[in-house]
């Protein structure tokens, strides 16, 4: 078993004026610094995805969509995730709920956190990603970075269109947190499922 844990960074917004590229970014470079995990950015605009249309979860029937099927094979290659999370009216982008019905069966006893980034540092919209994911079998981790109040104004290009490193002094400890749940689940999840095996 490969004791270092395969995470995907997931950018959960795909409007052309996002600013979700800043916090993944933020979120890879610490992730990159730790020698517990590899990491790779999956960004949802490389996966042209059709709103869910198939006849069944592929928990139950394989499904026939090109993108979905490509999409599944994408995820199902990690252990864990970090969703890059967008707050809209309260909950997350339609764009990656979409994504995560999309697929079932490769989030399954799989841990995930988020950076969430807006107003209230999209902490709703994290706690709905929290809700679908157990659903979805998954496990959350009890941190979760947030970027918000004025933090936010403050980086945001629209406002003050500082660099993240000038905020990210508030930032650090939650990531360090949210990072050790992570690898702990992930860690759990794989050995658990190996035993499985």
């Amino acid at each position: 078993m490969n004791s270092k844990p395969r995470i995907a960074i997931i950018i959960g917004s795909t409007r052309p004026t996002r600013f979700a590229d800043t916090p993944a970014q933020w979120i890879m470079k610490q992730a990159q610094a730790r020698d517990d995990m590899d990491v790779e950015v999956i960004d949802l605009r490389d996966h042209p995805l059709p709103f869910f249309d198939e006849m069944a979860s592929n928990l139950w029937m394989p499904s026939q969509n090109p993108e979905a099927v490509r999409w599944q094979q994408t995820v199902g290659r990690f252990d864990g995730y970090i969703f890059v999370v967008a707050e809209y009216n309260h909950s997350i982008t339609a764009a990656l709920k979409n994504a995560l019905d999309q697929a079932y069966k490769e989030w399954n006893r799989k841990p995930f956190t988020a950076i969430g980034y807006g107003g209230t540092g999209a902490t709703r919209a994290v706690e709905h990603l929290r809700g679908i994911g157990v659903e979805l079998q998954m496990v959350s981790t009890h941190a979760a970075v947030h970027i918000g109040g004025g933090d936010f104004m403050a980086v945001h290009p629209h406002f003050g269109n500082k660099p993240i490193s000038e905020i990210e002094a508030s930032l650090l400890p939650t990531a360090k947190t949210a990072l050790d749940e992570l690898v702990w689940w992930a860690k759990a999840t794989m050995a658990a499922k190996a035993a499985e095996a």
